[in-house]
């Protein structure tokens, strides 16, 4: 008697009901459900609007300064370009390639050459933007040809592949990472490895290295963007943010917890396509979220938490899982990060009297000596305009660090750098980082870093105001 009286507890997430149609909303309602989606879907519409720019890319190519493909990746022959504005913080350490690919065509296949003692790391990313692979030198990858598949890929495994890897979502974004340093030397010697780096569809594999000469690839403008522009392309347009949602949610799946959210926001969804007052709801919502929510994460003090002496970081990049607050941040300031293992990045805005870095003042960093990043890959710190980007400078220099062989160390064994408009004078300019006549920001990469950077007990130096 006593079981026929029990409800039945649910087991599992397909057993616990959502919101029924037809529901009644307050606007309230609608602007609670909405900013929540806002927020949780910003960096999904970010990535799917690129998505469908670069899928008309019709071969691979250098678009504004960034090597792009699609179901292809062509790859840099050196550093970036200054005039990159397609993805916010940039670095001048690496030789990149990036790409999307489209995994329902077909799977890809990631050719890995021998890198030797050159650190290197190829990052994948499902349409979430989390890092789903581990290849690269932290993880002691061989070298070979990696098979990327998509979620419903049951085909069989060609002979000669190494590993398949499999990715939550039918798209990726794909990013090499090529350490150089800064001299001619090392430019010239990378060249015949970054040759041998091939991603392309299954259907060219045929079990033999390919050779690319990645010089002769096409140099064209960024599309949508004026040379001029100072900041990111917008990638999200909040006006339309509600309009593409939907489409957004079909084709990435709920991950294991959220189907409860998928749920409520799909019955605002659904209500909002039959009521034009719920649609005009959303879209305000839209344009004052993106105001009062997105627009603060371009501050690093608002992005992760304290990592010591006025630093903040995040501890989870590119494996966010359900921490969507610094998924959306890190989409906003500086998307696409390694996974903490592969890099640590720790980022400030402001000097140690908390006031907002500034070019018209100069300012110090100093690591004790033997206290330097300590990291098992490579370290640097690279300067940024208020937008993220570099700062173009008659010194050609974005960033310090490892790669510099001209860094000069003070007597007692420390390391100053230098940062300001104005030159800290010839003896110190091999240190100094020039920045712009106005606010900038600093961000502090560590590659492979040692458990000391991982678990916080080793912090960067303070930024102390000179003068």
């Amino acid at each position: 008697m006593s079981e026929n009286m029990q409800v039945p507890a649910p087991t599992s997430a397909g057993e616990v009901p959502g919101p029924p149609s037809g529901n009644d909303m307050t606007k309230a309602y609608v602007e609670a459900i909405g900013q929540i989606a806002y927020v949780w879907g910003w960096p999904l519409v970010s990535m799917s609007n690129r998505i469908a720019a670069y899928a008309k890319v019709a071969e691979p190519s250098v678009i504004g300064g960034m090597p792009i493909g699609y179901n292809a990746i062509p790859m840099l022959t050196d550093y970036i370009s200054p005039e990159e504005k397609s993805i916010a913080c940039p670095n001048q350490d690496v030789v990149y390639g990036t790409g999307f690919c489209d995994l329902g065509d077909e799977p890809i296949v990631l050719q890995v050459p021998d890198f030797k003692d050159r650190f290197w790391v190829y990052a994948v990313y499902d349409e979430r933007t989390s890092e789903f692979s581990k290849i690269g030198k932290p993880y002691g990858t061989k070298p070979g040809f990696y098979l990327v598949v998509g979620p419903d890929w049951n085909g069989e495994t060609p002979t000669g592949i190494t590993a398949v890897l499999r990715s939550p979502t039918r798209r990726i974004f794909a990013v090499p990472r090529i350490f150089m340093d800064s001299t001619a030397e090392d430019k010239k010697a990378i060249q015949p490895v970054l040759s041998q780096i091939g991603v392309y569809q299954l259907s060219k594999y045929d079990g033999k290295v390919k050779t690319t000469d990645w010089t002769k690839i096409p140099h064209v403008t960024q599309p949508g963007h004026s040379d001029s522009g100072t900041a990111e392309m917008k990638w999200v347009d909040p006006e339309n943010f509600f309009d593409q949602l939907p489409t957004v949610m079909k084709e990435v799946p709920p991950l294991p917890g959220e189907e409860a959210l998928y749920g409520w926001i799909n019955s605002v969804l659904d209500a909002a396509a039959k009521d034009p007052e719920i649609q005009k709801t959303l879209k305000e919502t839209a344009v004052a979220a993106e105001k009062s929510i997105i627009d603060p994460l371009i501050l690093w003090r608002h992005v992760g938490r304290s990592a010591g002496n006025g630093w903040t970081s995040q501890v989870d990049n590119a494996a966010w899982g359900t921490d969507y607050l610094n998924r959306t941040a890190s989409s906003k300031s500086n998307m696409w990060e390694n996974t903490p293992l592969e890099t640590k990045y720790i980022f400030r805005d402001l000097d140690s009297a908390g006031d907002t870095l500034d070019g018209h003042n100069s300012y110090t960093i100093t690591f004790p000596k033997g206290q330097t990043p300590p990291v098992r890959g490579f370290w640097s710190l690279t300067l940024y305009n208020k937008e993220h980007f570099f700062h173009q400078n008659s010194l050609k220099r974005y960033s310090l660090g490892t790669k510099n062989k001209a860094l000069q160390l003070n007597d007692d064994g420390s390391l100053t750098i230098y940062a300001g408009s104005k030159s800290p004078g010839k003896e110190q300019e091999s240190n100094w980082l020039p920045a712009p006549e106005g606010v900038f920001s600093l961000y502090l990469r560590a590659y492979w870093p040692e458990k000391s950077i991982l678990d916080g007990s080793w912090m960067p130096p303070n930024v102390e105001k000179v003068g």
